[in-house]
């Protein structure tokens, strides 16, 4: 089921939410650096109040920046630059009609999918509907939809591949388990091609565009089909924002992905110690081959078979696209369950997974969902570990922010 775009003014739209006996002129908000130097990095605070007036950020020189808030009274920005140890302080301001704060950040329907662009270039697409096979000798128990392919590097050039050769169940960004225990059976929702298990979208709730955001929030279910009748295990709700960073234009594209499982029944979904299952990401059908997939971790680890089965904070994960090399980092956050979470590098495929299960049984129960963060940079060019490092800061640990009565000092 799909619903209609949500209106740009109540969720992805530039507005103000006042408290009772606040003036809105009077609202500052100041952000602290903390301990590292921040660039083009995404702010997120909370608002009080009602969502009223159209309004955005000025600084004390006059500098406005575009603000978009979230019906769960959630503000974002993008702060350009501040040195560690300083504050910047903003004003809330009423938008002026000069002020061009949207369709920077676009979300359109495109065939059974979204398209998502920046500024009118495409940058990423979410396959809801099952995706029509690319050529006719695949099983047809792997068609799938619910996951996210081609991901666009900012030149254009796509870092994912769906229903590759030879594991034509890999579907660009998904998020399947590999060796569960439901209902005293095993049903395997990763290698769909055992039909013993699959994942299917289910529904969109709803997708925006935005000055500072775009994104989408999908249902799926994880379908147990081992059972004499097919039983849905786990429900999976997936929430995406793909963010506009200023002056990035040939440098990368930022998207953050969270994503929650909780059980159907009352029965608990157990995750078997396993090596892969969990957060994959499939590389461009280029990448194949040992020689042709480039890794690099947190750790400084280059070797993918050294690599493979360690815990690491971020991996990139590059290769050569129409002769240039183009690439991905995947941040996993500081919160998620058994962090830093331990990855699958393949040994000769453009493969990599977060894989929380390689240190042992766990399980997912009606009292206590599964939760995860990642967020995600697809970059033009070589690897910089100094830049990779800085955006994980950013990501890790964010700038505080203060919202109170006041005008600029």
């Amino acid at each position: 089921m799909w619903t209609q775009a949500l209106s740009p003014v109540a969720v992805a739209g530039v507005i103000l939410l006042s408290a009772p006996g606040i003036n809105a002129e009077e609202i500052t908000v100041t952000v602290a650096g903390g301990d590292w130097d921040r660039t083009n990095t995404v702010v997120t605070f909370q608002l009080p109040g009602d969502a009223t007036d159209a309004r955005v950020l000025e600084d004390a020189d006059g500098n406005r920046l575009p603000l978009q808030v979230s019906g769960d009274a959630r503000a974002s920005f993008i702060l350009s630059h501040l040195r560690n140890g300083e504050e910047a302080t903003y004003r809330l301001v009423e938008r002026d009609p000069s002020d061009d704060l949207q369709g920077w950040v676009e979300a359109a329907r495109d065939n059974g999918r979204l398209r998502f662009s920046v500024e009118g270039v495409p940058s990423l697409y979410y396959q809801a509907e099952e995706r029509p096979f690319p050529r006719a000798n695949i099983n047809p128990s792997v068609k799938r939809g619910g996951f996210l392919h081609p991901v666009m590097s900012p030149s254009g050039r796509t870092a994912t591949s769906s229903y590759p050769p030879l594991h034509a169940h890999h579907q660009g960004i998904w998020a399947p388990w590999t060796r569960t225990e439901f209902q005293g059976r095993n049903p395997d929702f990763w290698n769909m091609h055992a039909e013993t298990g699959k994942v299917e979208f289910t529904e969109i709730e709803g997708y925006w565009s935005g000055p500072v955001h775009g994104g989408f929030r999908s249902q799926h279910e994880f379908i147990d089909l081992s059972a004499d009748e097919p039983v849905v295990a786990l429900y999976e709700t997936w929430e995406l924002k793909l963010y506009r960073i200023p002056g990035s234009e040939t440098g990368y594209r930022l998207f953050d992905l969270y994503l929650e499982q909780e059980t159907a029944t009352s029965d608990p979904v157990t995750l078997l110690e396993h090596h892969y299952g969990g957060l994959g990401f499939r590389g461009h059908d280029d990448w194949i081959g040992e020689e042709n997939t480039r890794f690099l971790t947190s750790e400084g680890v280059t070797d993918r078979n050294e690599g493979n089965g360690t815990r690491t904070r971020w991996t990139y994960i590059s290769g050569e696209v129409d002769g240039e090399q183009t690439g991905i980092a995947i941040f996993c956050h500081p919160e998620n369950f058994r962090f830093p979470q331990p990855v699958r590098l393949h040994p000769d495929e453009p493969f990599f997974c977060y894989a929380p299960s390689q240190l042992g049984d766990w399980e997912i129960t009606p009292d206590e969902p599964y939760t995860a963060r990642y967020r995600f940079a697809v970059i033009d060019g070589d690897p910089d570990l100094v830049e990779l490092e800085r955006l994980w800061n950013d990501y890790a640990h964010p700038p505080e922010v203060r919202v109170e009565p006041g005008d600029l000092p």
